[in-house]
């Protein structure tokens, strides 16, 4: 039995979704990478790595390419894994349909599906569905739906680059109107606290203003839904930890993702990251707030 672990890394999503920068984020922090990797060669692949044992970190990017077979036994091959020989994390990385087909028109590249008979629309569609034995098994999903590839390299470094054996925790806020984050493992609505955006002076501002959170700081109903969501994250992340899970995604959402939503998941972040060192916020809508304020001015 080797002495030195194997950590696998298997990197998979749709067309479009970040596959490629994320496997290079990986690679700049030491992994050994193969992109495109068919699941036949999986088990042949670990069989070496662990008889050689002069690489201990890779990963291996999965996608629709394979053959539709061979994507059906994916489960059954990393099953097979001996657990003591070799660690798994599967990574997910998918966008919503409208922003991946923006990102197809924009780079006029061809979806590896779409031919005479299948659009891409419907390419992509089908691509979710062969590749749903790989989602299905996912450790961590990530959803890059309005992410630039800096926003993507960030947010997969800031995930990925830690220790494997560290609870890695992320708070993100969003809206309910730009759809809840696909990457979510729970979801938080705020939507019924006072909303900041009725206030002519706070409206354009955010929950990362001081005005904004003086006011929800003066409102009842915003103490006690702070109180009531520390108390059950209190309570069953560090059981979601004691069960192996290696990420955990808390989505907290509002109308527009601007105000309330941005400092319930600030009060939220500071709190739990006194207890774990692994703990990310990201504020969804922000950026494309400033985005928008910025090519106005």
């Amino acid at each position: 039995m080797p002495g030195d672990m194997i950590s696998l890394t298997i990197i998979s999503g749709r067309s479009g979704s970040g596959k490629s920068t994320a496997l290079h984020v990986l690679e700049d922090i030491g992994h050994y990478c193969i992109d495109n990797l068919p699941v036949t060669l999986l088990r042949p692949l670990i069989d070496r790595l662990s008889r050689d044992q002069s690489i201990q970190n890779v990963a291996v990017g999965i996608d629709a390419r394979n053959i539709a077979e061979d994507l059906v036994e994916f489960p059954k091959v990393v099953q097979s894994f001996d657990e003591a020989v070799v660690t798994t994390k599967i990574i997910y990385l998918d966008s919503s349909s409208f922003s991946l087909v923006e990102r197809f028109s924009e780079t006029r590249r061809k979806h590896p599906l779409s031919d005479q008979k299948r659009d891409l629309r419907e390419a992509l569609d089908y691509e979710r569905d062969l590749l749903s034995p790989i989602s299905g098994m996912a450790d961590l999903s990530i959803d890059t739906t309005g992410l630039t590839i800096h926003e993507l390299r960030d947010l997969v470094k800031s995930r990925l680059a830690h220790d494997t054996h560290e609870f890695a925790l992320l708070f993100q806020s969003f809206a309910y109107k730009n759809g809840v984050p696909v990457d979510a493992d729970i979801v938080f609505d705020v939507r019924c606290l006072p909303n900041p955006h009725w206030k002519e002076n706070l409206r354009n501002l955010t929950g990362m203003d001081e005005p904004v959170q003086e006011f929800l700081e003066t409102q009842h109903d915003f103490h006690e839904m702070l109180k009531d969501l520390t108390a059950l994250l209190q309570t069953w992340l560090p059981r979601f930890e004691a069960n192996n899970r290696s990420y955990m995604t808390i989505a907290i959402g509002c109308t527009g993702g601007q105000h309330r939503s941005v400092y319930t998941c600030l009060k939220l972040f500071q709190h739990f990251a006194a207890q774990w060192d692994n703990v990310q916020i990201r504020h969804r809508e922000l950026s494309k707030i400033q985005v928008k304020q910025g090519n106005r001015t």
